[in-house]
């Protein structure tokens, strides 16, 4: 039956730290919340490396405990590639249950197939909200 899988590629999981810097409660479409990314790394197949500055969430709560993701990473492989990772998405499940869409952007030749890649991520916020993990996989 049509839809019942999709075809995905596993390119890496990425772990990060995470830190609140700030919070705006009662805001027109819920508590926002900015979130920093200390810093983490990545690794699969293709590539790997660390989660480096400047990297943020701009985070949206809403009052159905629905939360709205608003990412930007900079990945830097351990081959020298600087690659911005962005992606939306949401939380459910008391922000334990993480859905994305990955983008990517580089100009390094050596990872270029990243840029025509529509990704999407499955991931985990751990109990005192200080690291995610994310699986990500390229839709074929």
């Amino acid at each position: 039956m049509p839809g019942d899988t999709i075809p995905v590629e596993y390119l890496f999981t990425v772990t990060a730290g995470t830190a609140v810097s700030g919070l705006i409660p009662d805001a027109p479409y819920g508590l926002r919340a900015i979130v920093d990314v200390t810093g983490g790394s990545f690794q699969g197949p293709k590539m790997k490396g660390i989660v480096k500055g400047p990297a943020g969430d701009w985070l949206t709560l809403r009052a159905d405990g629905t939360g709205l993701l608003d990412v930007r990473l900079l990945l830097e492989t351990d081959d020298g590639a600087v690659i911005l990772m962005t992606y939306k998405g949401q939380f459910t499940e008391g922000g334990k249950s993480l859905r994305t869409a990955p983008l990517f952007e580089t100009g390094d030749e050596r990872y270029a197939w990243l840029n025509s890649i529509q990704a999407v991520g499955i991931g985990t916020v751990n109990d005192d909200q200080t690291e995610v993990r994310y699986e990500v996989y390229a839709l074929r």
